[in-house]
């Protein structure tokens, strides 16, 4: 049925519980399911043994030691056993209503991504998968004290293998833009782009960012950061979830009028900034350089 693949933190402290929480939801997603653990990182390869995994160790990094999400894209849909793949976030747990929208979605579209929604909780122990009734409590427990992010915070990417080629840019996996982009490059290829946010609940456990050593700016912010964004082609090559052509819900698959709403809205923002940081920004303090002898002589001073 799917091939879900990721590439997991070490498995340390809270990052192990969240990590085997996730992983636990997955294997438990359907029978026919196949889960790919990329890297080397401290914890996997025994992990992978634990739950009858598959492996696999040697992913290209950047300098920074950073995995890059054209190798493990690269290398997993040329391995996945099915032809619907799955990237996701391992720190992000799946109910069975996610197998159940990819089943609908996949029936309906031959080539197709599909995107979502995640919702934040603070989740801190192992979840009780023994439980007859786990799907419930964890439902009920999100929907209670959980926070749904917005449409450009997305963690996971199922889709038909071979939609990403060979132009996947060597994004750092896990800083800025690259999740993005990728929903921008199946639009530019007029692909079928489906938000399924109104049927899947996709629990993101919270955690902090101890694995990037300065925290987390460093992965917002920094180098890493600034380089995904150069890779992408900036802002032009962006998109979330409400840019997607269609919405996924209970009575079918239906067409997002409101991303025309959502792009107009976006380029508006972006004539603003333009005119604030690249127009207005530069006359103001052109202004002050050229009336700075005037105003040390008449007394005057300008915070700048």
């Amino acid at each position: 049925m799917l091939t879900l693949f990721t590439i997991p933190k070490a498995f340390k402290g809270h990052i192990d519980v969240i990590q085997r929480n996730a992983i636990q939801s997955w294997v438990r997603l359907h029978p026919d399911i196949e889960i790919i653990l990329f890297g080397s990182d401290e914890g996997t390869a025994e992990i992978a043994r634990e739950f009858g995994l598959r492996h696999v160790p040697d992913v290209e990094r950047n300098e920074f030691g950073t995995y890059l999400v054209n190798s493990v894209f690269d290398k997993a849909q040329s391995l996945a056993r099915y032809p619907i793949v799955c990237y996701i976030n391992c720190d992000i747990i799946l109910l069975d209503d996610f197998p159940r929208a990819l089943t609908r979605v996949a029936a309906a579209r031959p080539e197709f991504l599909m995107v979502g929604q995640r919702t934040d909780v603070d989740i801190l122990k192992p979840w009780p998968f023994d439980r007859a009734n786990w799907r419930d409590e964890l439902r009920d427990f999100s929907q209670r004290y959980g926070k749904t992010r917005p449409p450009n915070w997305i963690d996971y990417f199922a889709f038909s293998r071979g939609l990403y080629g060979s132009d996947v840019p060597a994004f750092a996996i896990g800083r800025t833009c690259w999740d993005d982009w990728l929903v921008w490059k199946a639009l530019d290829l007029n692909k079928p782009v489906v938000d399924a946010s109104p049927v899947v609940l996709a629990i993101h456990q919270n955690h902090n960012y101890h694995h990037h050593p300065q925290g987390e700016p460093g992965v917002w912010k920094g180098a890493e950061a600034a380089h995904n964004a150069q890779l992408a082609g900036g802002w032009k090559n962006l998109r979330t979830t409400a840019h997607a052509t269609e919405n996924l819900r209970s009575n079918g698959l239906r067409s997002n009028t409101l991303r025309y709403w959502t792009e107009f809205k976006r380029r508006i923002e972006a004539v603003g900034r333009f005119l604030l940081f690249d127009v207005w920004q530069p006359l103001w303090f052109g202004f002050l350089d050229l009336t700075r002898p005037l105003r040390n002589a008449l007394g005057f001073r300008v915070r700048q």
